[in-house]
């Protein structure tokens, strides 16, 4: 339940902290709007308050033009039921087209019958299954519009409808006015980029946000070839489905977002494109809820306090952050990101783009179970090593493994052990990013004991009791700065 006092201080504030956990419907205009709207608040009495922009939409509220709804950050998942929303909405958007799969088939993913999956995500997010795709769908259309030049046609395909006629009936519906009338504000727009090929979006983040130290993390752990990052953004190759080019996220402070650049290539993956990289950069997180539980304690409150945006950094794909991982082990970060490229450049697919250090897609599973082990022995990699790579793919593609965000990531981290070469501290790390689990702590992370003074891995596990469930955050805290 929303507590309206405090969404009503929130409004009149701007407070940019509850950007995305509310959403506030006038009912004078019939317009519903982000907190952070720059327009003059409504009176009390006008305003009806609602937990998500599906659930605003379902109440006949259209969005607001000013501070366009479909920029508002998300909500990173905790509970479980939040994590099964969260992974519909993922499904949704990995395939939004109407042949996408009933609602019986991804109940069963989740082990739920339809009638639960209904009821959970209606708790969640206040609608129905099919309300919350359609509301994605024309949100994502209605940014689409507003910032590209796309043509309409590829943008109503982009959104997830399978024809221009059914996207004109519904945006007309949903927002009383023809798609077209959006066009006529892109001209004046400084976020509607065309060159090149490209379009660029703006993904929104709750500040406070440390970008440099996201860039830096990722910086060292890079895979060559695959991704590239410099001083101010982070580049790399793409596929997705059928669908490959690249992508180029540069930071806007000015707008709490982040620049995506993308080519027009991957406009028909656009939903699962944006979703891979929110991950990746941690924009559904809530600082304020971290900075408030972990500053309490004495051991983190200095760092907390010297970094309070610091992220989480995720996965923009889950088997390339695991083979990363895999290759990580027992050696240095500087060496991991050297077999890494050389990993690349042997099993991943050449690619063309107009940066010289992209050159190779990352390498599927299917293309890592088929090798041998003196193949990937050949590059350097231990033999060991080698086989815990084929092992992993070979279990990503009968589809016994799933590496992306997990509704029980504890059963993956039970997989992942379960699986030769592969311990505690790499499926706790593996959770920690690839499956967006902020409640993830490996206690045996030698840096992790040394930076909390030389204790044991049980002593260490002792102490995170008291940062949960933000116990990922924390492990980026203790690497960061408290170094001895």
């Amino acid at each position: 339940m929303i507590d309206e006092t405090i969404a009503w201080r929130a409004l009149i504030s701007r407070d940019a902290r509850f950007d995305g956990v509310f959403y506030v419907g006038v009912t004078s205009t019939g317009i519903y709007c982000r907190p952070v709207c720059p327009v003059k608040p409504p009176r009390p009495e006008n305003c009806l308050f609602f937990s998500s922009a599906e659930a605003a939409e379902k109440a006949a509220f259209r969005p607001c033009l000013r501070c366009r709804p479909e920029l508002a950050p998300g909500n990173a998942p905790m509970e479980r039921s939040q994590r099964i929303a969260d992974r519909l909405v993922q499904r949704f958007e990995e395939g939004l087209s109407d042949d996408a799969e009933g609602l019986d088939e991804i109940a069963a993913l989740f082990a739920l019958s339809p009638r639960q999956l209904r009821r959970i995500v209606h708790k969640e997010l206040g609608v129905s299954p099919l309300a919350l795709r359609q509301t994605r769908r024309l949100l994502l259309a209605k940014q689409l519009l507003t910032e590209t030049d796309l043509p309409v046609t590829e943008i109503a395909l982009a959104s997830g409808f399978a024809s221009l006629r059914r996207f004109n009936d519904a945006f007309s519906k949903h927002y009383r006015m023809p798609p077209g009338r959006l066009r006529k504000h892109i001209r004046q727009s400084p976020d509607a980029l065309l060159s090149g090929g490209t379009s660029t979006l703006l993904m929104s983040y709750r500040p406070p946000f440390d970008w440099l130290s996201l860039l830096a993390f990722l910086r060292l752990r890079a895979m060559k070839g695959v991704e590239s990052v410099d001083e101010s953004s982070y580049a790399r190759t793409v596929r997705s489905g059928a669908h490959t080019g690249w992508v180029r996220v540069t930071h806007a402070p000015e707008k709490n977002g982040l620049r995506v650049e993308f080519t027009h290539s991957l406009t028909p993956v656009l939903p699962a494109l944006l979703r891979r990289l929110r991950n990746l950069f941690d924009l559904t997180a809530h600082p304020d809820r971290i900075i408030a539980h972990l500053s309490q304690d004495p051991l983190l409150s200095a760092s907390v306090e010297k970094s309070p945006g610091l992220r989480v950094p995720g996965a923009f794909d889950g088997f390339e952050m695991v083979t990363r991982a895999i290759l990580g082990q027992q050696i240095t970060v500087k060496a991991a990101t050297t077999l890494g490229g050389r990993f690349a450049e042997a099993f991943g697919e050449p690619i063309v783009t107009p940066f010289p250090t992209l050159s190779h897609l990352a390498p599927q599973p299917e293309q890592v179970a088929a090798a041998s082990t003196d193949a990937i022995a050949s590059l350097g990699i231990i033999s060991a090593r080698a086989k815990t790579l084929i092992a992993c793919a070979e279990a990503c593609v009968e589809g016994s493994l799933s590496l992306d965000t997990a509704v029980h990531p504890e059963e993956i981290i039970e997989r992942l052990i379960a699986l030769p070469g592969i311990g505690a501290w790499t499926a706790k790390y593996i959770a920690m990013r690839a499956l967006r689990w902020p409640d993830a702590f490996p206690e045996g992370d030698v840096v992790i004991r040394k930076n909390l003074g030389g204790v044991t891995a049980k002593e260490a596990e002792a102490l995170s009791q008291a940062w949960r469930p933000w116990r990922s955050y924390a492990v980026m805290h203790i690497w960061k700065n408290l170094a001895k």
